[in-house]
């Protein structure tokens, strides 16, 4: 909805869609399938894609019609974004791209891919990285599913093994693809997504009381759980009017990102220990079935838009730490 009218979009702002966003968590919306096209892939093809690539691209993403997965994350690199080896080879025909990524969410759904991709190797690590536009349909491509501990079906190791694409599929240019997915990963790391997975088991732990007699305590842990909510929103709105400005929020999303995913743990944590309950699934307490849930969810928190050792690099990075 934020996108331009010509694109598919309806021409609002991203403060405007943050507000429907919430509200299609609050409500239990069925959105993940379509987060990375519509959240964070037409966004970065407005800012760095060709008039060409939006047109391909964004109409059908708007109409629901296209599904895309970010291909970044590696074996032994994990959410390092800046050691991929994923390679991207110059032919006369365009770019061969050859390795093996993992943790791509929804990869088994998409259409095409992101695909971060190695194409130069000298200078720093940083320097070389070039984003391409892949089909998941292309030749070579090959995806696998990596289970959760529940069985769900959302994270996938997709390969690529001699991928043909044309220079059409390169997107900000060459070399530039450390500036295209620092910008689109400001858009993931950011969003109301970031904290408000939990939402439905603090409102359960609200609404249940306290099971025992430390009352005090369990008061005092839910308070400070609902001040940090509240401190999280008021960061997470600032980076997407940043995002709206024009800017490239890096370090202020990194931050929203590491301590959304260290709230999230602290709920997860809170409902196990001041409720004295083990988790247990498709069971008639609801309370026990939330926390079974978020549990086995846990795990995941870290893994979505970098893990939080990585974002604190990056803000060390930006402070003239490291």
């Amino acid at each position: 909805m934020a996108w331009p009218r010509e694109f598919g979009g309806q021409g609002r702002s991203n403060q405007e869609r943050y507000v429907v966003v919430e509200e299609l968590l609050a409500a239990g919306a069925p959105v993940a399938a379509h987060w990375v096209a519509e959240r964070q892939i037409g966004l970065s093809l407005l800012r760095f894609g060709t008039p060409d690539q939006c047109r391909a691209h964004m109409p059908a993403i708007a109409r629901g019609e296209s599904y895309f997965g970010a291909c970044y994350s590696e074996p032994d690199v994990g959410s390092d974004l800046a050691a991929v080896r994923t390679k991207a080879t110059r032919t006369s025909d365009g770019w061969l791209i050859s390795g093996r990524k993992v943790w791509t969410s929804q990869a088994h759904i998409a259409d095409q891919f992101f695909v971060l991709a190695r194409s130069r190797v000298d200078g720093k690590k940083h320097d070389g990285l070039t984003m391409f536009i892949v089909p998941r349909a292309a030749a070579g491509v090959q995806v696998r599913p990596l289970l959760l501990l529940n069985g769900e079906h959302h994270f996938n190791e997709v390969t690529f093994d001699d991928v043909l694409v044309s220079d059409a599929a390169v997107v900000g240019g060459e070399g530039m693809g450390w500036r295209v997915i620092g910008a689109e990963l400001a858009i993931e790391r950011s969003g109301p997504e970031r904290f408000l997975s939990v939402l439905p088991l603090l409102r359960a732990m609200v609404a249940s009381g306290p099971t025992h007699t430390r009352r005090e305590e369990v008061a005092a842990a839910i308070g400070e759980l609902v001040a940090r909510l509240r401190t999280l929103r008021a960061m997470s709105m600032a980076v997407a009017a940043a995002i709206e400005a024009g800017g490239q929020p890096t370090v202020q999303a990194a931050l929203v990102k590491d301590l959304g995913t260290r709230f999230e743990s602290d709920v997860v944590t809170a409902a196990r220990t001041h409720w004295e309950v083990e988790p247990r699934g498709h069971g008639t307490d609801r309370y026990a079935d939330l926390v079974a849930q978020a549990v086995m969810h846990a795990p995941t928190f870290t893994l979505r838009g970098g893990t939080n050792e990585v974002l604190r690099g990056i803000v060390a990075r930006a402070l003239g730490l490291r």
